[in-house]
Formats: C-alpha cells, sequence, structure tokens
C-alpha cells in the first residue's frame, strides 16, 4: 500500500511539473525537444574525464525573476524556468531576453542524503554566462565570471539538515560588455545570433572527503611512451600517495604512483596503442589519492597517446602531423547551436548526433567556432574520433566595428580590465579542456574580432601549453607567430598567400546554401554565400570545391574547414538544416571525396 501511494505521488508530481512547463515561442524545434522529461534533464555525469559515483544532479524546473540590476529578485519569483536551458532559448519555457538593465534571479530547494555526512558537498556548474553570485540558505558562497567554462564551491557550511535554498543571480550584458561572448548580439542579423544568458549547462551536487582530487592534467609523451598524470589537490600533506592504473580495456597495462604532490610518469607498455581518427582508442584510468592504506578518494578518467606536431614534407611543404605522420586535418566549421536550446543541445543523444554525422560525412576534424561545449560534448570527439580545433569565443566590440577592423589591419586598443578578462578566460578554457585528447589547436582569435596584442597572447599561449599547435588568426589580421597561417576564402577554396615557415592553412570556405522551407528559423528571411536549389546542385558545388581543394594541398594547404555543419539561425549554408531533419548534400558523394582529402597526403 505504501509502495502504491508512493508511485501514485510521484507520478501526480511528474504530471504537475509537465504542466508548468513547455517549449517557449514558435521557433522550429529538434526531435530531441519532444523526448524532455522535466524531471529528468540531460541525466549523464556532466564531466566524464573525471568520474566519481556519488552525485546528484539539480537541473529541472527552477523558480526565477527578472528584477532591475541592484533590485532583489527573491520577493519576485512568478515562473518556472528549466535549467540548464538560457532564459532566451524555448526549451527553458521562458523565452525571454535579459539585457544589462536586468538580472536574473534562480532559485529552488534541494536535500543531502544522509549517507553524505562527514563528506564535503561541492556545487558544480557546467558553465553561466556570465557573471554569477550564489547563496546557499541565504549565505553567500560565491561568484564566478566567465560564460563558458565550469565552476565550483564547497557549500559544506551553509549547509543544514533537511530542506536547502539554493539562490543564483545572474547578470549578462551581451554585446554590451568587454566580455567574450561569442556570436552573441542584442539584435541578431546576418551571421549574428540570438543572446544566451544565465545558466546553460547541468548544476550538480558531489560529496568528497577533506582531502581530494580537485583535477586531472593528463599529457602523453609518444615519443618517450610516456603518460603524465597531474592529480590537482587541495594542499595535500607530503606523505599523501597518488597512484594511476592504466586499462586496455579490463585488463591492467601500466601503473605508477607518487607523493610529495609529484606528477606520475607511467612508462607505457611496448606495444603503445595511438589514438586518431581511424582508430580513436582510449586507455581507462583509475587515479586514487591514499593516506597510508586509507583511500580517501578514487576517480575515473581516461587518456589517449597522440601526439599534434609539425614538419616539412619532401618539397618543404610545412604539414600538419598527427602521431609524427602527416595528416590533412579537414572538417566543418561548427557553431554548436540549437532552434530549441541555443547553447545548450536538447540532449546527450542531440550533442553527440553532430559529431556522428562529420563523421558519417568523411571528415577528420571540427573546428569548434567561437563557443565552448560542455564536457561531454569532448568526450564524444575523443571516442569517435574528431580532431578539434578549438577557439576563444570573441568579444569587447561590436559586430560593426568587428567589421572595420577586418579591412583596416588594426588592432583592438583594450581596456586593462578587458585585457586581464580575457587572459582570465582564456586560462581557464586552456585548463578546461587540456586533458581530451581530441583537442589539437588552440585558436585564440578569429577574423580580427577583439584581436589585440597578437604577438603576446599567441606566445602565452602556445608556452602555456606546449602540446598542441596554436593558429594564432584565423582570417587575419597576420603576424608572423603561432603555428599556422590561417586564410579565410568564400566562396570556392583559394591559397592567395602562402607562408613558408609555418603551416597555411583554409580557415574557412565554402557556405554554400540551399533553402529547406519547412526547415527554418525565419520562413522570410535567409541568408548564405552562394543558394542552390536542390541537394544534387548543393552536393556539385561541394564537390567542385573539393577538386579545386585538392590541387591547393598539393599547392600548400595543410588543413581546411568548411563552412559549416548545420543552418544558424538565418543562416542557410549548412550541410544539415538547424532543426538536424534534413540532410543537405548527397551523402555518398560527399562522403567518398572527403575521404579522398583527409588521405591524400598519406
Amino acid at each position: 500500500m505504501k509502495k502504491t501511494l508512493l508511485l501514485l505521488i510521484l507520478f501526480t508530481a511528474g504530471i504537475y511539473s509537465f504542466a508548468q512547463w513547455k517549449p517557449a515561442g514558435n521557433k522550429i524545434q529538434t526531435k530531441w525537444a519532444a523526448q524532455i522529461n522535466v524531471n529528468n534533464v540531460l541525466p549523464e555525469y556532466p564531466r566524464p574525464i573525471m568520474e566519481r559515483k556519488e552525485w546528484i544532479n539539480l537541473n529541472g524546473l527552477w523558480d526565477f525573476a527578472i528584477a532591475p540590476v541592484g533590485k532583489a529578485g527573491s520577493q519576485l519569483y512568478n515562473g518556472k524556468i528549466l535549467v540548464p536551458f538560457a532564459i532566451e532559448s524555448g526549451l527553458s519555457g521562458v523565452g525571454k531576453k535579459l539585457g544589462k538593465e536586468n538580472e536574473l534571479w534562480y532559485h529552488r530547494e534541494f536535500s543531502i542524503p544522509k549517507k553524505w555526512s562527514g563528506h564535503k558537498v561541492l556545487l558544480h556548474f557546467g558553465a553561466v554566462d556570465w557573471k554569477a553570485d550564489v547563496w546557499v540558505n541565504d549565505i553567500k558562497v560565491g561568484q564566478h565570471t566567465g560564460g563558458y567554462t565550469p565552476f565550483s564551491f564547497d557549500i559544506t557550511p551553509a549547509l543544514k539538515s533537511g530542506n536547502n535554498k539554493l539562490t543564483v543571480k545572474v547578470w549578462d550584458p551581451t554585446d554590451h560588455g568587454y566580455q567574450p561572448r561569442g556570436k552573441q548580439v542584442n539584435n541578431p542579423e546576418g551571421i549574428w545570433y540570438t543572446p544566451v544568458s544565465g545558466i546553460w549547462q547541468t548544476v550538480w551536487l558531489e560529496p568528497v572527503n577533506e582531502k581530494h582530487i580537485e583535477a586531472l592534467k593528463i599529457t602523453p609523451d609518444i615519443d618517450r611512451n610516456i603518460l603524465q598524470v597531474k592529480a590537482l589537490t587541495n594542499n595535500l600533506p607530503a606523505n599523501y600517495r597518488i597512484e594511476v592504473k592504466v586499462f586496455d580495456g579490463k585488463q591492467l597495462a601500466a601503473k605508477a604512483q607518487s607523493i610529495n604532490n609529484q606528477p606520475i610518469e607511467i612508462n607505457m607498455p611496448a606495444n603503445t596503442k595511438y589514438w586518431s581518427p581511424d582508430n580513436p582508442f582510449l586507455y581507462t584510468l583509475e587515479v586514487s589519492l591514499w593516506n597510508g592504506s586509507q583511500q580517501l578518494d578514487k576517480v575515473h578518467s581516461y587518456a589517449a597517446m597522440r601526439k599534434y606536431s609539425m614538419k616539412r614534407d619532401a618539397k618543404g611543404i610545412v604539414r600538419l602531423q598527427l602521431n609524427n605522420k602527416d595528416l590533412f586535418q579537414f572538417g566543418p566549421l561548427d557553431q554548436g547551436w540549437w532552434p530549441d536550446g541555443l547553447y545548450t543541445a536538447p540532449s546527450d543523444e542531440a550533442l553527440r548526433y553532430d559529431i556522428e554525422k562529420t563523421k558519417d560525412l568523411g571528415f577528420n576534424m571540427i573546428r569548434k567556432h567561437v563557443k565552448v561545449e560542455p564536457a561531454r560534448w569532448y568526450t564524444h570527439c575523443d571516442k569517435l574520433g574528431m580532431i578539434v580545433w578549438q577557439d576563444m569565443p570573441n568579444g569587447d566590440a561590436s559586430p560593426q566595428w568587428q567589421a572595420r577592423q577586418y579591412f583596416d589591419g588594426s588592432e583592438k586598443i583594450r581596456s586593462a580590465e578587458s585585457e586581464a578578462n580575457f587572459k582570465k578566460e582564456w586560462k581557464e578554457i586552456m585548463d578546461y579542456l587540456y586533458s581530451y585528447p581530441s583537442v589539437g589547436v588552440w585558436v585564440p582569435f578569429n577574423e580580427a574580432w577583439g584581436q589585440f596584442k597578437t604577438k603576446e597572447i599567441v606566445e602565452w599561449t602556445k608556452a602555456y601549453d606546449p602540446s598542441r599547435l596554436v593558429n594564432p588568426a584565423s582570417g587575419g589580421n597576420h603576424y608572423p607567430v603561432g603555428d599556422m597561417l590561417d586564410l579565410h576564402h568564400y566562396p570556392q577554396p583559394d591559397l592567395f598567400l602562402y607562408d613558408a615557415q609555418r603551416a597555411t592553412v583554409l580557415g574557412e570556405y565554402g557556405g554554400i546554401g540551399l533553402v529547406m522551407k519547412e526547415h527554418l528559423w525565419e520562413p522570410n528571411r535567409n541568408w548564405g554565400y552562394v543558394q542552390f536549389n536542390s541537394a544534387k546542385e548543393v552536393t556539385d558545388e561541394y564537390v567542385k570545391y573539393a577538386e579545386q581543394l585538392k590541387q591547393l594541398i598539393r599547392q600548400g594547404f595543410s588543413a581546411a574547414v568548411y563552412t559549416q555543419t548545420t543552418d544558424v539561425e538565418i543562416e542557410v549554408n549548412g550541410l544539415m538544416t538547424y532543426d538536424r531533419e534534413k540532410i543537405k548534400v548527397e551523402e555518398d558523394r560527399v562522403r567518398k571525396v572527403n575521404r579522398e582529402i583527409v588521405h591524400i597526403l598519406d
């Protein structure tokens, strides 16, 4: 009887939750939007590069209020928002813009399991755009700025038995501030899109011991056949021990230990398996923290043995290499936008889908364009075998100023506050993504959008992470620093500059448009570099450009990026429609020519 009553209560609560939420607006949606369960939103563990068994997902319906800056919003809660979807998105259930004049307030309650007693409790946020202040039971527990990286607070001293109150306040000026914000603008048009404000990645709780592993920094070295693992910890005594076990499937392949907070260098077996797009092999890791015979923490992770580098070929052309072999890196410009969730994919299946289709179409690389993704996206790339070029999201300038700057060749003079914030957020992005094997290239600037102190930023980036290549400015302004000269040319590929000292790459080309009327963000407004009337016509043009690209590879290109993975808002030049319902090219023909391109240097 009690079990039946409990099930009835849960069922009734579920119906009530669904009644409180429905997608806002009348824009197109993906098929995954209809599958959302508000009581189980994005339920997957959000940080697979460092996973623990115990955690609680706080996604779901929260109270929210919009209040003028400086006015308390906690008395104004009058609606529900579905976390972690930005307030401007349809899937939030709200669909309203925030604006720099307002602050967004969130509220919900949670309780801590009894079995967590005696542990510290960490409150994690995957990403919040842009400035977040956080209270637990009306006690301020922390503040964070930066729209693209995870952060966490130890909330243990603020907790009480029973229900606990969580309050979050967010301020986001979008393009009226100096902060990195990618393609977001208050007045979307052309290549500029809807703002994304507030919580847009998973919020979760995790118990840990007083002494625990805070992060992992994993560095493969295939030339020495060593895997280095640095466990970042919270002020460990010197005698505490870190142990790393490396598994090939279920078989133990190697292990090593360290004390005194030293990085662990693991000698890998003689038959080490290398990671590549054609064979994305991952070793699994167990990383444990010990005090004598007492295990204080254990996390599960993974690693790949791989190397990104460059070398001149027999003709003197500087080529990109993977694992000391020439590899032409070829992939789409991927902006990571969704018609229903904006920055946030409606499900993990949706998040993985774009990468799978990119792989199916024969590409071996993705350029993640002026956006940073949730951790699970990079894990999918690791598992599927997709090299990632990671852009820094641009900011500190209006789109109009950016366009002028691209033509006049000048560099932005930023305020000291703006410079410091750029460096802070870029460092946090690099720290966040360092251990993911798929990330192969850092791209600090795109088309001079907010570009400043190029030499200083690029040299710092290269020194901070010497294990990867640095593309200093995709599309210019160009300076003789970093590892690449990156050209943009639309629509057809063109090698109009060449650098004999660095790799010359085609960072953007293509943009072949096709309007599919039932799959448009705005039915009466669309845009593309060139437009055609059928999948066959688009594919004919795509293959024509691909054949031109083959010749240019022989002449000097070492990588290329095609625009783009999907339509985005009024842009209709994607390989897929914005709702992911239609592939806009003849897949077999595109796959065939793409595979020829990625293997052209074999």
